[in-house]
């Protein structure tokens, strides 16, 4: 491999120029040796005046071999020339990498030798902050890491350099004896580096995929290949054309086995290798264009699959989709091939295309509807196996949003004849009639079990929240930033999904797996959710709401009932966590909200009453939905959620996943108050029983009030002052915000009882 060194000093002109020169011989073959020989030599054994009989006829065949490697010679030289700039290209682009390596490890601190080892430059820094850094115990480890970040430049330098040199040695190899004399010049050659590094990694592939011994210098051929070119479509098209679904399947299942019994090294080089095949399919799967205007179905889709261009993945599609559905395990515990295709895909860290990802959840579905209980999980099975490959390729939507919105959309893609339906969010997402019956964990013995699947579902929630969203899935502890905007796709799956698990007043009932991912998504409409259960202006059409989301520009949102939002945030509040970032969210919205109110109250206190009604009617809600939780779950909920309200209270603990970040003002406020929203759940859920003969639902406003004065006091309000002996106009008006927020939360939690089913 060359040194950090040789890298920056090669003079890689000399590809160039030496590229020339193959070309210059091609074209002198092309125009002067191969016209005279033909002419003067070969001419003559054609038949005619000067020679003919036997020995001409002899004499022509050799001639013809003759002119044939004569043509082969200048296949072989332009292939060359062709070669070399491929790598002079290669070179010059990584050689650049190297150079932005060493300027970033510069620009942090450090000096950097001729062999790339960085130290940091005590010469830039003054006494006192060399003192300091110098005996700082992480320096070394910071060192370490630039180093580590130079030579992983490096390597791929390396890595390009050996696919150069195999190509180099395949390129002038006589690829068809019969063509011209054996062992002659190559009259197949081909110009692409890749193309020759894909051919030499082949049948290291197949025989890992036959489960056959391979030695250690072949898998670390195999691994720098698929490191060095995963994201060259030349390369990984013509590996996995040679492989095919079929072998590709296998030679998955056969990495997956050697990965859960490898251990040290050899584990970290198997999972590269995972890890860079999957990149391959996810580059040789690309679809030129968007599944918004060109989906799967469509007639331009079905052009470009029908085009040079798409042959590729006309040939793989069709393939896998009969090995798909083969088993490549035993009887007792199938392994399909969606199954395995799914799993290896998952090891990728690259998106797949938008429109593959499309049409493999069509592909998927499509198997199961034809192969029924083609997914169920039998047994324990297959390690490292997604067994329900429906969902694991929805978990592979989750990591390309775009794709994920426009697989749920239910207005579909494309326009005019390019346009394709779909009902993917009612079939994945609903229940009855026309859903899908998510597949058992099916146990075999004495009897005959059937299991609810642990993991049932989780690629389905990670791939709502990301098309409702437009980001990846949260990961936990992570901030949710600021809320929205939303694209009309993203909010038609979000407004499609509150109505979907909303059917017949169901919203209640979500399932576990989906009720942290969608509390991610319902946050992020904070606004939305805060006009609703407000029942603000004509926009949401609430309490009833509207048929289509609102639309204002490229900015978009739900205008979904207020009944269905609240039994669907009731459903997802079945988990403490997911309910705690409702909760937060809700009430922080407000609160920014009213901090946007003039500083004048204005005539009848409008100006200060009216976020107040807001807030008054959001806590209301949220309230009465967290109560419902304690009562449907009895006593221990209660602790839960003084537990849950500690863990999220504003920094007392760990930050809740997909917290939205909202204004300062509003924040300092909120971290100012301390009435723990627990209590106000608490005190509603003790008090419902009597409440439900009451004409009003006023336990738990506590929090609300304390909110508002915490509001009041930063706008300059003594809220001490109980007489309002300074007879202080906003003193009033204070006191007609508790008033307002009083009747609006007593409204909003009345609305509760009808939608929660307590009347």
């Amino acid at each position: 491999m060359p040194s950090y060194h040789e890298v920056l000093t090669t003079d890689l002109s000399k590809l160039t120029t030496a590229a020339e020169k193959w070309d210059a011989m091609a074209t002198s073959l092309h125009d002067h040796v191969e016209p005279a020989y033909r002419d003067d030599v070969h001419k003559i054994s054609l038949g005619g005046p000067i020679w003919n009989g036997l020995s001409a006829n002899a004499a022509n065949a050799r001639f013809d071999v003759t002119l044939k490697e004569i043509q082969a010679a200048q296949k072989e030289a332009k292939a060359v020339a062709s070669l070399l700039r491929d790598a002079h290209t290669q070179f010059v682009d990584l050689r650049k990498k190297v150079e932005q390596a060493r300027d970033d490890a510069v620009k942090a601190g450090m000096k950097v030798s001729d062999q790339g080892v960085c130290h940091f430059d005590f010469s830039k820094v003054s006494q006192d902050e060399a003192f300091s850094i110098h005996h700082d115990p992480d320096l070394p480890a910071t060192e370490r890491s630039w180093t580590a970040h130079i030579a992983t430049a490096v390597e791929a330098v390396g890595d390009a350099d050996e696919g150069v040199r195999i190509a180099l040695k395949a390129v002038v190899q006589d690829s068809d004896p019969l063509k011209g004399m054996p062992g002659g010049f190559n009259a197949g050659a081909k110009g692409d580096v890749e193309v020759y590094e894909a051919d030499a990694v082949e049948d290291i592939a197949q025989r890992v995929a036959d489960g056959k011994k391979v030695s250690a210098q072949e898998m670390e051929q195999l691994q720098r290949a698929l490191r060095d070119n995963h994201d060259d479509r030349a390369f990984s098209q013509e590996l996995l054309h040679d492989l095919g679904p079929h072998t590709t399947i296998e030679l998955g299942n056969e990495l997956n086995d050697r990965v859960q019994d490898a251990d040290g090294s050899e584990k970290l080089q198997l999972a590269d290798i995972q890890q860079n095949l999957a990149n391959s399919m996810a580059t040789a799967t690309a679809v030129p264009g968007s599944v918004k205007d060109m989906p799967p179905g469509s007639p331009a889709f079905n052009a470009w699959v029908n085009s040079k261009d798409g042959a590729f993945y006309k040939e793989w599609s069709d393939s896998m989709k009969k090995e798909g559905t083969k088993n490549f395990g035993p009887n007792t515990n199938p392994l399909y091939g969606y199954q395995s295709y799914v799993s290896l895909m998952q090891h990728a860290d690259k998106d797949f295309d938008d429109q593959f990802l499309y049409d493999l959840g069509e592909q998927t579905i499509q198997a199961e509807k034809d192969h029924p209980g083609i997914f169920t999980m039998w047994g324990p099975g297959h390690d490292g196996i997604e067994t329900d490959a429906v969902d694991g390729a929805l978990d592979l939507m989750s990591r390309n949003p775009d794709a994920a919105t426009a697989f749920f959309d239910p207005s579909g893609n494309g326009s005019g004849a390019d346009h394709v339906g779909n009902d993917h969010l009612k079939y994945l997402a609903g229940s009855g009639d026309g859903a899908r019956e998510w597949p058992k964990n099916v146990i075999t013995g004495y009897a005959v079990t059937e299991l609810d699947d642990p993991t049932s579902r989780i690629g389905l929630g990670r791939a709502l929240e990301a098309a409702t969203t437009g980001h990846e899935p949260l990961h936990e502890g992570e901030s949710g930033g600021k809320p929205g905007p939303h694209t009309a796709a993203q909010a038609r799956v979000m407004q499609s999904t509150i109505e979907v698990l909303d059917d017949g007043a169901g919203g209640e009932e979500v399932h576990a797996n989906l009720r942290r991912p969608l509390g991610h998504a319902i946050a992020d409409y904070a606004m939305d959710n805060h006009n609703i259960l407000a029942e603000n202006g004509t926009k949401y059409g609430s309490p009833h709401g509207k048929d289509e989301v609102w639309t204002d520009g490229d900015k978009s949102g739900i205008t979904v009932g207020k009944d269905s939002l609240m039994r669907v945030m009731r459903g997802v509040s079945s988990d403490d966590q997911t309910y705690a970032l409702l909760q937060d969210t809700q009430r922080q919205y407000a609160l920014d909200r009213m901090t946007e109110a003039p500083d004048a109250p204005g005539g009848g206190n409008d100006a200060w009453k009216n976020p107040a009604r807001d807030l008054g009617a959001v806590t209301g809600a949220m309230n009465s939905i967290g109560s419902d939780v304690i009562l449907d779950e009895r006593d221990g909920k209660i602790a839960a959620a003084n537990d849950m309200a500690r863990y999220a209270y504003h920094g007392a603990g760990a930050p809740i996943t997909g917290l939205p970040v909202l204004g300062d003002t509003a924040q300092r406020l909120v971290d100012a108050a301390t009435y723990e929203w627990s209590k106000d759940v608490a005190d509603a859920a003790s008090s419902q029983a009597q409440e439900k003969n009451s004409d009003h639902y006023s336990s738990g406003i506590n929090g609300t009030y304390d909110m508002i004065d915490k509001w009041a006091v930063d706008r300059g309000v003594d809220i001490d002052d109980e007489s309002n002996a300074r007879h202080d106009p906003n003193w009033d008006a204070w006191q007609a915000m508790r008033d307002e927020a009083k009747q609006s939360y007593g409204t909003s939690r009345g609305d509760a009882a009808v939608y929660l089913g307590w009347e």
